[in-house]
């Protein structure tokens, strides 16, 4: 995997509101995250960065759900993102909303969420999609050092290959909110969503319960080979 540590990046924005069109993007990503809050179960959920915090999360059915960040007055707990201290396999859900994006070290976030979920944990991961709207403004260049034109974007294709090499099955990949400024509910937000402004991944870790070992028939088939081999010697 090929680093792409920074030194220097933006500053995320502190709410979805200091974005064009963000509130548009928050309604859009709520009602794409809607079906799902059901089926994530367990007892945590982490909730990083400011955008993850005004996700709405209340249909969901853990109860203990809190948010971390490197600074801000409205998370439960101050931390650095990149160096979490949660124990190992200590956290069942965490959502993940456009913090790839504004991370300095986007791999090292990656792999210390990877290290707190537990075995079949949810991960649920958002970006904007560079093959959008967004992404041909960003090379507009009176445009490009505003927001959200200025954060990195990682395509689809990155995210789902970082995900493989960390074990993860994805349950639900989707591209939407194609014009930022209007309604999700506007037709062609609605029904064309291939090229949208946002990427959504919802992943579940999946990890081996035992490392695989000889059967006892391939033992002895070994031994028989191995006796062979000293007679016709």
């Amino acid at each position: 995997m090929k680093s792409i540590h920074i030194t220097k990046l933006s500053k995320m924005p502190n709410s979805w509101e200091d974005i064009p069109g963000g509130k548009y993007y928050l309604i859009a990503l709520n009602k794409q995250l809607q079906p799902w809050w059901p089926k994530i179960l367990g007892d945590h959920l982490l909730k990083i960065g400011q955008l993850s915090l005004q996700v709405d999360t209340q249909s969901s059915l853990i109860t203990h759900q809190f948010s971390m960040n490197i600074s801000g007055n409205n998370f439960q707990l101050l931390g650095n993102p990149n160096e979490m201290p949660f124990g190992d396999k200590s956290i069942d859900a965490c959502l993940l909303i456009q913090q790839l994006s504004y991370s300095i070290n986007p791999h090292c976030l990656l792999y210390e969420v990877n290290r707190i979920l537990v075995d079949d944990g949810w991960l649920i991961l958002s970006n904007f999609n560079p093959f959008s709207l967004l992404g041909i403004v960003k090379y507009i260049p009176f445009l490009c050092k505003k927001e959200p034109y200025r954060c990195r974007m990682f395509s689809t294709y990155r995210q789902l290959d970082w995900l493989s090499l960390l074990s993860y099955e994805i349950l639900y990949q989707q591209s939407f909110q194609i014009i930022p400024w209007i309604s999700p509910n506007n037709f062609i937000n609605k029904n064309i969503q291939f090229i949208g402004c946002i990427n959504l991944i919802i992943a579940r870790k999946r990890t081996l319960p035992f490392t695989p070992t000889p059967t006892k028939f391939i033992k002895s088939f070994m031994e028989i080979c191995n006796k062979v081999e000293v007679i016709k010697c």
